[in-house]
């Protein structure tokens, strides 16, 4: 069995050209302008593994937003600064069969909602971040994230203003029920920081540190905290999804609109893709063809 820090820069290679003739069926999002700028052909991947080597290929100067690769770690700050049973007070930890941004899912539910990972749970996560305002909180949390794993993520401004420029009414609706059921303390604050959190951007290096944190043992981070972000990500990070891929792939991974994927190896380290075309669900075909095909390789799967 080959292990992650093994690899060679010829596999990677490979596998993404594979990967790629998967992408070329689907297309980018469209619906934020920002994001439509995208290639089609960028991809890029960046592995950190635990033994300090780090592998990159393809196009790892471009600077994408996280979206929703951001919620995973939006948990981990809560669960760090407020503990698991605080925080599962707020939001729960089931997977959902509805598309990410269902108000349909989070009424059936009657306002709780379903896990951290769909739009419902990360705008009540968002809610609960420390700060005075969405900006303090933004600038916290990414100073946070910074510190913690060496990376330079950032707020991208222009990213934002097309967020904000194409306001979705299906997050406002969300918004507007979760005050209603008593579970946002602050509508516009929590849309505000919802949409300045997903707007944080950086290159494929800085989503792989990131991921790192979550697969390698560290003095910072609560190992609790860790497994519980890791198992909410296998059964909930790529949506509807996330069952086959648990079954496909068997590694905790997170995706987002911007094109970003992170596959976590724990004990062993992150893989982190970029490949901004989108499936009808919301994940980076490439991106997840290229994780799966490389865990199938080197028989990464947490299973055994």
């Amino acid at each position: 069995m080959k292990r992650l820090d093994k690899l060679t820069t010829t596999d990677i290679s490979a596998w993404i050209q594979q990967a790629k003739i998967q992408a070329k069926q689907e297309r980018v999002n469209d619906r934020i302008p920002q994001l439509a700028l995208a290639n089609p052909g960028w991809f890029a991947v960046h592995i950190c593994c635990k033994s300090g080597k780090t592998i990159n290929f393809g196009d790892t100067a471009c600077v994408f937003p996280l979206m929703s690769v951001i919620k995973a770690f939006s948990l981990l700050y809560l669960l760090e600064h407020f503990g698991a049973e605080t925080v599962f007070g707020w939001v729960g930890v089931k997977p959902s069969d509805a598309p990410f941004n269902s108000l349909e899912q989070l009424i059936a539910d009657r306002g709780y909602p379903r896990n951290p990972m769909i739009n419902s749970g990360a705008i009540t996560v968002a809610d609960k971040l420390p700060g005075k305002d969405a900006n303090q909180r933004t600038l916290l949390f990414c100073q946070w994230l910074n510190q913690l794993a060496g990376c330079q993520l950032y707020l991208d401004e222009v990213m934002l203003a097309s967020v904000r420029l194409t306001r979705s009414k299906a997050n406002e609706a969300i918004a507007h029920y979760l005050t209603e059921t008593g579970h946002l303390e602050n509508l516009e604050t929590a849309l505000d920081t919802y949409n300045q959190i997903c707007s944080i951007s950086g290159k494929v290096e800085d989503l792989a540190l990131l991921g790192k944190l979550l697969a390698c043992e560290n003095g910072s981070l609560s190992p609790q905290n860790r497994r519980i972000v890791n198992a909410v990500m296998l059964t909930c990070g790529l949506y509807e999804a996330s069952a086959e891929f648990a079954v496909k792939v068997g590694l905790p991974m997170k995706s987002g609109i911007g094109g970003g994927l992170v596959a976590i190896v724990p004990g062993e380290g992150a893989i982190a893709c970029y490949s901004p075309v989108l499936d009808n669900i919301g994940n980076p075909v490439g991106a997840i063809a290229f994780v799966e095909t490389l865990a199938q390789e080197l028989q990464l799967s947490v299973f055994g």
